[in-house]
Formats: structure tokens, C-alpha cells, sequence
């Protein structure tokens, strides 16, 4: 077993894998005194590589497992197999993997984090939050990111969407806590009946008792998250970071320092007492259904 001596990690999923082979991989090249550089090098690749393996961001080619434990001295065949079990359960691929033509590689590992982590916790400013989306909501975003793409690609991506909400019924699931600005309440995205669908959705998936929903009303004025919306996604192994996702247009920003989390957690919490209850939100909801999209 690998010398963290902590609970089985194949009992994890395969990002969580990965991202704890690769935090054990870097302790034992720091217990080696074996560089970066001197690593990728061993392995016919650069000092870069390594740095990816060890944050779990990338695959794991069990060639370069095998030839970094050599590096590093383990030569334990029971802790050689452990690490090497962990490398195959951490290549296994996600069920979103049908559709991979679909998706930059900075959103796979924003998926694969979310389908393991044990909390999300976001804001979203502008739009109904992904998780939160119903299929004519999310056709409608998408047909907007996506102008020129045929309708079977959008039929596809919606497709995918509604997939990853499947986290939030499944046994063991996340708990899901979601700040929604006022605005993405009211800004027409599609039709009414796009809308008055979507409200209604909210309403039942904010019934479930790992969902939270609060509303950040116009009347809080300004607030800690003025910069745009942002993701925290905590995950079960104590030694695992919180991961802060912030996503461009087309592109992705992963955080994991702890100064850095630390101020999104406080934006968060700051922005939790900004908002409405869960209560007041859903009557919010429940009020705007009546009077804006009862026809």
C-alpha cells in the first residue's frame, strides 16, 4: 500500500485517483531529493509533465509509473501493485466520454472533479447555474454559446447537460448549494414557456434535500462576488484541496492555494448572508411564476 497509510483510495473514484497518486507521487520524489526536471527527464519527458501528473491533471501511462517508482526507490512489490492499481482506476473513463468530441479539455476536468466532489457551492450572475437548468433552458443557453452548430450537436450538448444533473439523485451524490443573482431570474433566456418551465424546475429540484437555492436580490446592492460567478468544489479525502473553478468564454481557471480558496469561501459565505432564505428564494421563485410567467 502506498505509504500515506490513509483509508483504501480505490475506494475513490478515478479523478479523486488521480489526484492522490499524484500528490503521493511528489512526496516521494521530494523524499528521493529527485528535481522536477531530473524526473521528466527519467520518464523521456519535461519537468512540465511531471508538474501535471502530480496535480492530477493529466492521464497516467503505467510505463511512467513503473519508471518513476524505480526512480524513487520503491521497490515493495505489494506498494509497487497499490500504486499501479490506482494509476489503471484513475485512467477509467467518465460516461461522458461518447461524447469527448464535444468537450475542451478544460471542461473534462471541471466534469470529472464535479462528478466526485462531496459540495458544490456556486454563483452564478448572469444565467441559471448548469446543475440547475431545465432541457429547454439549457437548449436555449447553448444555442447561444453554439450559434452555428447544427441541432443534432445541440440536441447532443443538452443531452450532456441533463446527464451531469443526474449527480444530484444518485445515492451519495453532492450536496449542492447555489447563489443565483436576481437577474438570471429575470432575464429572458428562449421563450416565456422556456422561462415558466425553468421556474418550475427550480422549485422542484430545490425540494431535494441536497439542493440549496438563495437569491441574491437587486436590493443587496453591491457585493463580495461583483467579479463574476465562481465554483468551490470539496471533496470527501481530508487531504484533497478545495478546488475554486472560474470559467471564461473559452477557457478555464483551476485554484487549489489556500489563500486563494480562502477568499472565494469568504465571498461565498458573505454572499449567503447577502441573499435571500432558501425559503424567501423559492418564494421569490413561486411569485414570479404568478406574475411574470403565468401565461
Amino acid at each position: 500500500m502506498p505509504r500515506s497509510q490513509e483509508p483504501d483510495p480505490l475506494d475513490s473514484g478515478p479523478t479523486v485517483n488521480r489526484i492522490l497518486l499524484g500528490t503521493q507521487l511528489r512526496r516521494l520524489r521530494e523524499e528521493a531529493g529527485i528535481s522536477p526536471q531530473e524526473a521528466g527527464a527519467h520518464i523521456r519527458a519535461s519537468h512540465a509533465k511531471i508538474s501535471r501528473l502530480e496535480l492530477g491533471r493529466v492521464g497516467f501511462k503505467i510505463r511512467d509509473i513503473e519508471d518513476l517508482l524505480d526512480l524513487y526507490g520503491v521497490k515493495d512489490e505489494r506498494e509497487r501493485n497499490a500504486f499501479l492499481q490506482m494509476a489503471a482506476r484513475a485512467n477509467e473513463r467518465g460516461w461522458w466520454s461518447r461524447d469527448s468530441d464535444l468537450i475542451q479539455g478544460w471542461f473534462e476536468m471541471y466534469l470529472r472533479l464535479e462528478q466526485e466532489a462531496q459540495s458544490v457551492r456556486t454563483y452564478e450572475a448572469q444565467l441559471i447555474p448548469g446543475l440547475l437548468q431545465s432541457e429547454g433552458y439549457a437548449r436555449a443557453v447553448l444555442r447561444l454559446f453554439f450559434p452555428n452548430a447544427p441541432a443534432h450537436e445541440i440536441d447532443r450538448r443538452t443531452t450532456l447537460r441533463m446527464n451531469r444533473q443526474k449527480i444530484l439523485t444518485q445515492p451519495g451524490g453532492p450536496r449542492l448549494w447555489a447563489i443565483v443573482d436576481e437577474n438570471a431570474l429575470n432575464r429572458p433566456v428562449g421563450s416565456t414557456a422556456i422561462m415558466k418551465a425553468q421556474l418550475e424546475h427550480l422549485l422542484e429540484l430545490t425540494a431535494l434535500p441536497n439542493v440549496t437555492m438563495q437569491v441574491l436580490p437587486f436590493l443587496a446592492g453591491g457585493h463580495a462576488a461583483m467579479g463574476g460567478p465562481f465554483t468551490i468544489l470539496r471533496f470527501a479525502p481530508p487531504e484533497l484541496p478545495d478546488i475554486v473553478y472560474l470559467e471564461q468564454y473559452n477557457s478555464a481557471t483551476y485554484l487549489d492555494r489556500r489563500a486563494d480558496v480562502e477568499d472565494y469561501l469568504w465571498a461565498m459565505e458573505r454572499l449567503g448572508v447577502a441573499a435571500l432564505t432558501p425559503v424567501e428564494s423559492r418564494k421569490l421563485v413561486e411569485r414570479l411564476l404568478k406574475e411574470g410567467y403565468s401565461r
